[in-house]
C-alpha cells in the first residue's frame, strides 16, 4: 500500500474500498490498516465538512479515477509511536492549471503537537514532486487562528478574502540548474 512516510508520521490516502469501509465503520478501516482503534474528536464543523467530502468528493471520484485515487481522497495521518489516526489531510483533486488545493484536520487531543505542520509539509513535498503542479492552495476560516498560523509558518501567503474564508497559495519554489 502507497503512503508517504515522515520522522513522526505516516500518510496513507484512502482507496475507494476503504473510504466506503471508513464512511460505514471507522473502525474497521482502521484495524484493517493494523492500526489501533482511535477515538477522534473533532469540531462539529469539520464533522460536517467530512461527511459531505466524503459522499460528494471522495467516494464518487475515487471510484470514477481509481488510478489517481491519491488526489481524490482522505490521507489518514497517522502517529508512528501510537500506530494511531490523529487526522486526515487531503487534496481536492488532481491539478488544474498547475494548481492542486489541500485541506487538513487533526483531533483535538493532538493539537499544538507540530503534527498538521509536519503533514501539510509532507504533503507539500509529494505535490511538488509533480512536473505539473507549481502552486497549492488551502482554504481556511478567518476565525481559525491556529489554521492560519499553520499555513503562513509553512510558506502559504494570503491571496483572498472573501466574507471570512480566506485563500492561501504556495508557489513551488523552482531548483537552480
Amino acid at each position: 500500500m502507497f503512503f508517504i512516510e515522515t520522522e513522526r508520521l505516516k500518510l496513507i490516502p484512502l482507496p475507494y474500498h476503504l473510504l466506503q469501509l471508513s464512511h460505514t465503520n471507522r473502525a474497521a478501516m482502521e484495524r484493517s490498516l493494523g492500526l489501533n482503534i482511535s477515538a477522534m474528536q473533532v469540531d462539529e464543523l469539520f464533522e460536517a465538512e467530512y461527511e459531505d467530502a466524503m459522499i460528494n468528493f471522495w467516494l464518487p471520484k475515487t471510484r470514477e479515477y481509481p488510478e489517481l485515487y491519491q488526489w481524490y481522497t482522505n490521507w489518514e495521518i497517522i502517529l508512528k509511536s501510537d500506530n494511531i489516526a490523529i487526522g486526515g489531510i487531503g487534496l481536492a483533486g488532481s491539478p488544474v492549471n498547475g494548481e492542486a488545493e489541500t485541506g487538513y484536520m487533526i483531533d483535538k487531543q493532538y493539537h499544538q503537537r507540530g503534527y498538521a505542520s509536519e503533514a501539510l509539509q509532507a504533503i507539500t513535498n509529494w505535490v511538488f514532486g509533480h512536473d505539473d503542479v507549481h502552486c497549492l492552495i488551502a482554504h481556511t476560516y478567518d476565525g481559525n487562528t491556529a489554521s492560519k498560523n499553520l499555513l503562513t509558518k509553512n510558506g502559504f501567503v494570503q491571496v483572498a478574502d472573501e466574507f471570512g474564508y480566506l485563500t492561501y497559495r504556495l508557489e513551488k519554489q523552482l531548483q537552480p540548474a
